[in-house]
């Protein structure tokens, strides 16, 4: 570790297969010194799953079952930090900050969050009242930069979704491995009411649809040639999958008002096809027809599913040319990071 790097504590949900570990260990790819303090380790984070502990959770709201307050100011006592990273801190109360502040007077507090913080199923009693703590807040909503400075952060980024190139990349598929995760269409997450009428859509056109993901028993769907699995997908399973289909869905959350999410460029940079809901943040990442496909109706989306799975040689292409506008600009969580670190620099200094 060379005498100058840059010495991060860093606070986030760090159970395996966590966007937020990724970027953890992006910091450290770039050469910063990492102390971490895990706010959702492996175990807690299959707990959380179960029944009781998502009621408990609706009941009273994110709960620091890790005691993360605690280890982040004893953290702060032993390690000389540069900055606090704190990833979507709900449970991390505004006294925790300004202890960090009173102890190390030069660290910069940044804040960031992959979620729309306005949505009141994304906040939290001790978000809301930490929100001005923040030096630095970044968020992927471009439209929550006006939103969050409304809620009290002093500073506010825009910064564009990310993939992991050690968890995000081609996989090389056997037969049974398809058979086991893939087939001709695929879709990866939650369930949310509109991608569940689209997807119905598709299978009553007589599309073989299969769906991976949470909360999938609410679709009410009875076409034949859709198959719900209902359960998510991690890590290597993850990318396995989307190396399995030859046409990845990419639907965006409604409640989260997205325009693009991680998912935009996980598929591409698995160098899998991807036809993704447009929007104008999208086209930006991708251009149509050569380097993703995209969709504004079920119409436009059974038309495309339906071209694009009689014409294999197309499909291939444009899922080259997306792995390839990944890796050219910069989408990596190493590249996100490296210029969230630069600004964070120009606040240090």
């Amino acid at each position: 570790m060379p005498d100058n790097a840059t010495r991060v504590l860093y606070v986030g949900d760090l159970w395996r297969g966590s966007t937020a570990l990724h970027r953890m260990q992006a910091l450290r790819d770039l050469g910063a010194d990492v102390v971490t303090v895990d706010t959702r380790p492996d175990r807690l984070h299959r707990q959380e799953r179960s029944l009781p502990m998502r009621i408990l959770r609706r009941l009273a709201g994110p709960l620091d079952l890790t005691r993360a307050n605690a280890q982040i100011i004893a953290a702060a006592r032993q390690h000389h930090a540069d900055v606090l990273w704190v990833d979507k801190g709900l449970t991390i109360a505004p006294a925790t900050l300004r202890a960090v502040r009173a102890l190390r007077p030069q660290c910069v507090i940044a804040g960031y969050s992959p979620d729309d913080m306005k949505n009141p199923g994304n906040q939290s009693r001790h978000f809301l009242a930490a929100i001005a703590q923040y030096d630095i807040y970044f968020t992927t909503k471009s439209y929550g930069v006006g939103e969050l400075i409304g809620l009290g952060a002093r500073c506010v980024h825009f910064v564009g979704n990310a993939y992991a190139p050690t968890a995000h990349r081609p996989v090389a598929v056997t037969l049974q491995e398809r058979a086991e995760f893939g087939g001709a269409v695929g879709f990866i997450g939650q369930w949310e009411a509109q991608r569940s009428a689209s997807i119905c859509a598709m299978a009553t056109a007589g599309i073989a649809v299969r769906v991976w993901g949470q909360d999938w028993e609410r679709c009410l769907c009875s076409a034949g040639p859709l198959q719900l699995e209902g359960r998510p997908l991690w890590g290597d399973s993850y990318a396995l999958a989307l190396c399995s289909f030859d046409i990845n869905l990419c639907f965006l959350r409604k409640s989260n008002r997205d325009l693009q999410t991680t998912r935009s460029v996980e598929i591409p940079a698995c160098g899998a096809f991807m036809l993704a809901e447009r929007t104008e943040e999208h086209l930006a990442l991708f251009d149509e027809g050569k380097e993703a496909e995209f969709f504004s109706s079920d119409a436009e989306l059974i038309d495309k599913t339906r071209y694009y799975l009689a014409h294999p040689g197309a499909r291939q292409a444009i899922a080259a040319a997306g792995r390839a506008r990944c890796l050219r600009s910069g989408y990596s969580n190493q590249e996100r990071m490296r210029q969230m670190l630069r600004i964070v620099d120009g606040l240090r200094r």
